[in-house]
């Protein structure tokens, strides 16, 4: 049982860095080199990430300068972020590409957060799904005979702790991510 409880906390700990990770690529009105992790670039037929194949640097708060190590893949790397989704149209000038991050507008602002919220809540049902699989095998257990009734409440019990304790820290992450796209 012990195992069972240590498992549902490490997956919904997943869930919640999971989460965590989706926050960082959500633009929100400031360069952040995060932004370009979902960016593949198809680099001699293999997918290969941005900051695999270039220097990234920010030389001013709403601007990134990706810098190729290959000056031959300039345009392959501006293509890739063309039909990514981050929506940001890069500034080819022959040796870099700037990506200029434009201030945010009081309806993106709210799109953002309606957003931040949607991504939550999935990370929540995430969670709750993570403790319906455990309660699942915890009566599994309890229905083979190899733990007692009590263990069995207590172990409910545990289980939903731990959801209720990682559906803080998911409020908790929304609601500093929320923070952060209003004050900008």
């Amino acid at each position: 049982m012990d195992t069972l409880i240590k498992n549902t906390e490490e997956r919904m700990d997943k869930s919640l860095d999971a989460l965590d990770r989706d926050y960082k690529t959500v633009r929100v009105g400031r360069a952040n080199v995060s932004i370009l992790d979902k960016v593949n670039v198809d680099y001699y037929g293999v997918p290969t990430p941005v900051q695999q194949m270039a220097a990234i640097s920010m030389p001013e708060p709403r601007i990134l300068m990706i810098k190729p190590w290959d000056a031959s893949t300039l345009r392959d790397i501006e293509k890739a972020i063309l039909i990514s989704d981050i929506g940001i149209n890069p500034q080819n000038d022959g040796t870099a590409i700037r990506l200029s991050f434009p201030p945010l507008t009081e309806e993106r602002r709210k799109e953002i957060v309606k957003e931040v919220k949607k991504m939550a809540e999935d990370s929540k049902v995430s969670v709750r799904n993570i403790r319906r699989d455990s309660l699942e095998k915890l009566k599994a257990l309890k229905k083979n005979n190899q733990i007692t009734e009590d263990d069995e409440k207590n172990g409910e019990k545990k289980i939903q702790n731990i959801t209720d304790k990682f559906c803080k820290e998911i409020d908790i992450l929304a609601a500093a991510k929320e923070k952060e796209v209003i004050e900008l």
